[in-house]
């Protein structure tokens, strides 16, 4: 199994706060929930990595998943 990361800053959906995310970006994608790392509220995470190797996070409220 071939592991890679990389790192994306995010704003929380809840309070607004930015912080950097390390994405995994072995998988084309991926949805997970991970709490914020401020406010500690659960954020679903979609991670979608391009054939270039490019990829989008998209985070969400959980209740607007």
């Amino acid at each position: 199994m071939h592991l890679s990361t990389d790192t994306q800053i995010i704003d929380c959906p809840y309070c607004g706060e930015s912080y950097e995310l390390v994405v995994d970006t072995s998988e084309s994608e991926q949805r997970y929930i991970e709490d914020c790392y401020v406010c500690c509220a659960p954020i679903q995470f979609t991670v979608t990595v391009t054939g270039t190797g490019e990829f989008l996070v998209l985070a969400q409220h959980e209740n607007d998943c």
